[in-house]
């Protein structure tokens, strides 16, 4: 696979959000609601796509929860296919509640669904007090110190020297731009503004290709890899394959996020993945 630029995601390549992240999607909603589902549910989730938002995550595991409280007994992996077939993300998770509970029953569960006190709950838990204050510009609505302190790093710096010094590197992530920085400091990465998307930057969210095309063109580059962690990382590559007639686009899967092993090998496959990795360290030997 020979390219002449890298575009990373963050969230599983850079850094594991195992404990971080994904962890506050659960408590949000437990703390909210009473009940939530298990962290390994979070993947049928982001399989389904339209998740890489994890506030809209939060989000759609809130709706299945209120639902669940109205008679609605599908499985996590049945709701999510369902919410897969309709589009994915928010949207066609209350469109499948819709379309399963009775208009009074849905109607509820819209009226119960909070997504500003998700959100502020989810920033709490993962920010903690402090960084709270600092980011949000206000109180947080109780204490922590935040999840945002467990996240190991995975990028190398022998990786950081090896693709920086060969390639220009760029980063494409759902993350709020503030969070980006914490991450890519702590990684060891420089990028500068030009060369990354994050969610301040563009409304559509992967796999919309538009930031991976724009990435491109800005690195006037022919052929790029993106490196990501779920298989909406993939469909950006391959979406933006498809809508740019000037350049190629290779999407590689790691196996650090929530997809591990045959069964996540297998799964990038599917999504038209050109390459999976086990993890980011692997990307210049399969570069070169």
């Amino acid at each position: 696979m020979r390219v002449d630029a890298v575009v990373l995601d963050v969230d599983g390549v850079l850094v594991d959000v195992a404990d971080s992240y994904r962890r506050a999607v659960v408590e949000s909603v437990e703390r909210l609601y009473g009940r939530t589902v298990d962290r390994d549910d979070l993947q049928p989730f982001k399989d389904a796509g339209g998740f890489n938002n994890d506030w809209e995550l939060t989000d759609a595991v809130a709706l299945y929860v209120l639902a669940g409280e109205r008679g609605y007994d599908a499985p996590v992996a049945a709701f999510t296919d369902a919410v897969g077939d309709r589009g994915g993300g928010v949207a066609g998770a209350r469109a499948v509640l819709a379309d399963a509970l009775s208009p009074a029953d849905a109607e509820a569960v819209e009226a119960e669904w909070e997504p500003e006190r998700l959100r502020e709950t989810f920033q709490a838990l993962y920010l903690g007090a402090d960084l709270y204050r600092e980011l949000e510009s206000g109180d947080p609505p109780f204490e922590t110190r935040g999840y945002i302190h467990d996240e190991p790093v995975l990028l190398d710096p022998e990786t950081v020297e090896a693709l920086t010094e060969r390639y220009p590197v760029g980063v494409l992530t759902g993350r709020p731009a503030a969070e980006a920085d914490i991450a890519l400091d702590r990684a060891g990465l420089e990028v500068a503004a030009d060369g990354r998307f994050t969610m301040d930057d563009w409304a559509e969210g992967k796999p919309h290709p538009r930031a991976l095309v724009t990435l491109a063109e800005r690195f006037d580059a022919r052929r790029v890899a993106f490196v990501g962690d779920t298989l909406d990382d993939v469909r950006t590559a391959v979406n933006a394959d498809a809508a740019d007639g000037e350049r190629a686009y290779y999407g590689v899967g790691v196996l650090t996020g929530g997809l591990r092993g045959d069964e996540g090998r297998a799964k990038y496959a599917d999504a038209g993945a050109s390459a999976v990795v086990d993890s980011v360290n692997d990307l210049p030997d399969l570069l070169e």
